[in-house]
């Protein structure tokens, strides 16, 4: 536990930085500070929460982990790529810009959040998923509104679906013992992982 702390430490830490150094100054507009706040925090989160994932990886020594994250981080942003060329849908609020579906932010996010939650568990996957939940509202709801709906929720089905697809459990049990035993005698096995 103590060295995927020093991992999520960064993370955070680029979370209170972006609240406090990233927030652009807004310009008479109809547009509320916190707004700009919550944008900047999405585009702040969306790299951290990968990050934390890889450097977790390489912090408890998981090489197998790591391999897992390229493909697993790797396949979600081609396919994301991929789609909004193939799909070209119109970012909201008439911009000309067609590649709006699914949403990159979310899909980077929930790749990043679900690798740990997969790889690592519940115990620090339930955070992650709050903060990649926080990029999607991000997309939706900051100032430039450059999603809706529909976008973020394609972009975190994409980042899960193929942490799901690449990525198995930790296993920090490199032993195991059984025992099975009925009315001819017991049976004691041991396996060792190497």
């Amino acid at each position: 536990m103590r060295h995927y702390s020093k991992s999520i430490i960064p993370l955070f830490s680029f979370c209170l930085f972006s609240f406090y150094s990233f927030s652009q100054i807004p310009d008479g507009g109809t547009h509320e500070k916190w707004e700009y706040i919550l944008e900047d925090t999405g585009d702040v989160l969306q790299i951290a929460l990968p990050a934390t994932a890889f450097l977790t990886t390489i912090i408890k020594e998981d090489w197998e982990g790591t391999k897992q994250f390229a493909f697993s981080y790797g396949t979600s942003l081609v396919l994301t790529h991929s789609l909004k060329r193939i799909i070209k849908k119109q970012r909201p609020e008439g911009r000309h810009l067609f590649d709006a579906f699914p949403s990159g932010h979310t899909t980077s996010a929930f790749s990043g959040a679900s690798f740990i939650q997969r790889r690592y568990g519940w115990k620090y996957g339930k955070w992650a998923y709050l903060l990649a939940t926080v990029v999607g509202v991000s997309r939706m709801e900051g100032p430039d509104g450059w999603h809706d709906i529909w976008d973020v929720l394609a972009g975190a089905t994409v980042g899960i679906g193929s942490t799901y697809i690449f990525t198995t459990p930790y296993d920090q049990n490199k032993y195991n013992i059984s025992f099975s035993s009925n009315k001819d005698g017991f049976l004691l096995g041991f396996s060792l992982k190497f």
